[in-house]
């Protein structure tokens, strides 16, 4: 039975099944079907998020082990509620003393029965797997700090493993003979032959594409969804799979059908999920950005945008024109923290054309060329067919080839690009060309854009969420009702989301900047005056104006800002964005700067006139809150309630939001949240896969302020968009709202419950909405 709504738990050491089962009266209290866990397989010692995974033979101990997860599930089981398990499939994590495995390999190399568990290109590290550890070049000094006990090397505060009959050995020979070549961790970039997350190196890639390593890594999930302990699943990240619909299938067959099942996949755009793939749907960031989407004010943000580049002055590929700016940072990871993929792929496509007497006059520059070119012009996060074409077939590949200067040499586009799409056969090196290229966009996308470019380009901050399109972030109501009945007709299953344990800001901290959109000329006066203001005082300007911008923007949505979350979260921005510093080259006296004005400037004497904004535009983001909330929560789908959202949260980036839950006090939107939930308890069939999802369109001055709809003629959700512009217009005037046949009865709270007669006269919007911003009807 697929859930009617799920509540989300980021478990840790600090919250462990325990923490979640004296919680979960509470959350049952909601009106939630399900729970939501973060990963509970072993993970990295310490873990706060579970996403570093060491074992995913075993539920993780310092959570309670199988025996306190298997009594979570029979505690929420006793307060009706089920459970849905994040599991994560593309990746372990890295630290051999960790890893049982992963040491196995390590000792053992290839001939180790865990060897085909990881993804490791032996061949291009003659036979050794770079293990990037130090933090320095090798030589001396590291060697001194090197010891062996036994059959264990102790370097750089970690235990490695020897090769058998090597312990006795001098220490450089006894390096040489190893499984693994010890490096300077800056090799990683450049010299990596193990497949990762992303770049981050302390992750190795699984091969879950082997059915023995499929089986291995996930018999205990498997175990726990046919014992009825599991009845849904999140799947992390599965476009870093080698093929992410054959590792669905063999899921879905593996748990015999029948489990809600829900895939992390970014769609940008009007991109679609393949229609093959054997799940619900997607985790909902599609939805999210078009929820967002309807409270941003298109002709407000051509102001804002206006301004934002006369204040920062940044060039167009730094941060002042979108496409621009992810274009620069795609060609920065190519280049640099990606190089050890463009590399490897270089080498397949290298390998591919040696073999082919008609390919053979590639040269090895050209392909890496054409690999690059190609990789920084996919417009989403992994190529898949759609309808027969291809993103990489048209656009691309003439953009690719403008970067070569010899026609015959530019044809190495063709080559790379037919190889990507499978179109020249299948082999060894084709087949893992192919799936390579797509793990690598993916990475890329999601490094460039998400970790980069929404760093960069940054007029409206509530724009820059997973999933969503900073330059073109305004989402009409004919677009948000279009897409609603393709989910309603193709994924009505599906999950949804407003805040997420990966999201930049939470959802109303977003709601709260959304209003911006709306006044620019506001903003601008109150950016005058706080940099004037903020200017007296010592450490009051900012190092650079893109950071004032990004800073300002930041307090105001976080409402009354923590000075220490706002610092931290603003210090990993400018580390992201990589103009002034970064993780890897850090600039100390930039980020000294950074933290001073946080304290001279948000947290100084501006706080006062921040507080002022604050007070002025709150009802407008009561609105956008309160808006966006309802809409999540009726609209097709499955929601899912990140914890502590269904109160006023605010939260900035990761480890920000990761937090152990507490349970927060109840205000108004609590109160929404509660009445929209037991409403879709009562009614699951309304809400279910066989409901429909019909537009509402009011009628008057003011129509393009109300989004509306009916759930399978019981429902009817009615909210506010950009109610800033709507009262400066004059308010709803005339406007009103035909409801369909029937009685109609006021779900959300209040001292008495109104009652509106559908089929005949329709509804003035400003009765509708005379209480509260928003309404919940149900038919009576």
């Amino acid at each position: 039975m697929n859930p009617t709504a799920t509540y989300r738990l980021q478990l840790q050491p600090g919250f462990p099944f325990a923490a979640a089962q004296a919680a979960v009266p509470y959350i049952a209290s909601l009106g939630v079907s399900h729970l939501h866990l973060s990963p509970v397989m072993e993970a990295r010692p310490g873990s706060t998020h579970g996403y570093d995974v060491t074992d995913p033979t075993r539920v993780r101990r310092e959570l309670g082990g199988e025996q306190g997860l298997r009594a979570l599930a029979g505690t929420a089981r006793a307060h009706g509620l089920g459970l849905v398990l994040d599991i994560v499939p593309n990746h372990m994590y890295a630290g051999p003393q960790e890893n049982a495995a992963l040491w196995d390999v390590l000792r053992s190399g290839p001939a180790s029965p865990f060897a085909r568990w990881f993804d490791i290109d032996w061949e291009a590290g003659g036979g050794r797997v770079l293990l990037p550890l130090l933090e320095r070049p090798i030589g001396p000094d590291e060697l001194r700090g090197m010891r062996v006990e036994g059959s264990v090397l102790h370097c750089a505060g970690q235990r490695l493993p020897l090769r058998d009959s090597t312990e006795s050995l001098p220490l450089p020979e006894l390096l040489d003979a190893q499984w693994y070549r010890l490096g300077w961790w800056r090799l990683g970039r450049t010299e990596l032959t193990y497949r990762r997350f992303f770049t981050v190196l302390q992750l190795i890639g699984v091969r879950v594409e082997d059915p023995e390593v499929f089986d291995a890594t996930h018999a205990k999930v498997i175990e726990l969804v046919r014992d009825g302990v599991v009845e849904g699943l999140r799947v992390d990240h599965p476009d870093g799979l080698a093929d992410p619909e054959a590792y669905l299938r063999r899921l879905d067959d593996a748990v015999g059908g029948g489990c809600w099942t829900v895939v992390e996949k970014i769609l940008t755009g009007e991109e679609r999920l393949p229609p093959g793939w054997p799940v619900a749907g997607t985790t909902g960031y599609d939805q999210l950005r078009r929820v967002d989407g309807l409270f941003t004010d298109p002709a407000g943000l051509a102001g804002l945008t206006g301004r934002y580049r006369e204040f920062t002055g940044v060039a167009g590929d730094r941060g002042g024109l979108w496409e621009a700016t992810v274009r620069r940072a795609a060609y920065r990871f190519t280049g640099h923290e990606l190089a050890a993929e463009v590399n490897a792929l270089t080498r397949l496509a290298t390998r591919v054309c040696a073999g082919d007497l008609a390919l053979r006059d590639h040269a090895p520059w050209a392909l890496r060329t054409a690999v690059q070119e190609l990789l920084v012009r996919v417009p989403v996060y992994r190529p898949y067919p759609i309808g027969g074409e291809d993103v990489l077939t048209v656009t691309a590949a003439a953009g690719a080839k403008a970067a070569f200067s010899v026609p015959e040499e530019a044809a190495a586009v063709d080559v790379v690009r037919d190889l990507a799409l499978g179109r020249l056969g299948g082999s060894p090196s084709r087949d893992a060309f192919r799936a390579r290229f797509a793990q690598t966009a993916a990475a890329l996308r999601a490094k460039s854009v998400e970790d980069t470019a929404y760093y960069r380009y940054v007029p409206l901050l509530s724009a820059n969420e997973v999933g969503g399109d900073p330059g073109a972030p305004a989402v009409c109501p004919d677009d948000f009702h279009a897409h609603s009945e393709r989910l309603a007709r193709d994924w009505p299953a599906t999950g949804t989301v407003l805040t997420t344990h990966d999201t930049k800001r939470s959802a109303d901290v977003r709601a709260r900047i959304a209003v911006l959109s709306e006044c620019p000329e506001r903003w601008g006066a109150f950016l005058e005056q706080v940099t004037e203001e903020s200017a007296r005082v010592p450490g009051g300007r900012a190092p650079d104006p893109h950071l004032a911008w990004t800073a300002w923007q930041t307090a105001f949505g976080f409402g009354v800002p923590d000075g220490e979350r706002l610092r931290d979260a603003l210090l990993k921005g400018v580390r992201e964005a990589a103009l002034h510093t970064g993780w890897s080259e850090p600039d100390p006296v930039y980020e000294s700067a950074v933290a001073r004005f946080v304290a001279a400037g948000p947290l100084g004497p501006s706080l006062h006139t921040l507080r002022s904004l604050t007070r002025e535009l709150a009802p407008y983001a009561r609105a956008n809150a309160l808006g966006a909330t309802l809409l999540q929560l009726t609209t097709v789908g499955v929601p899912d309630l990140y914890q502590g959202s269904e109160r006023e949260y605010a939260a900035l980036v990761d480890p920000d939001n990761r937090g152990p839950f507490r349970e927060p006090e109840p205000d108004e939107k609590t109160a929404l949240v509660r009445a929209a939930l037991a409403l879709r308890r009562e009614r699951p069939e309304v809400f279910g896969p066989v409901g429909t999802y019909v537009p509402l369109r009011a009628d008057g001055p003011a129509a393009g302020h109300c989004v509306a709809f009916c759930r399978t003629g019981e429902v009817v959700t009615a909210v506010t968009r950009l109610s800033l512009r709507l009262e400066r217009a004059g308010g709803w005037g005339d406007t009103e709202l035909a409801l369909p046949a029937g009685r109609w009865a006021e779900r959300l709270p209040g001292r008495e419950r109104r009652h509106w007669d559908g089929g005949g006269e329709p509804v003035p919007l400003r009765e509708l909405f005379a209480r509260r911003p928003v309404a919940l009807l149900a038919r009576v």
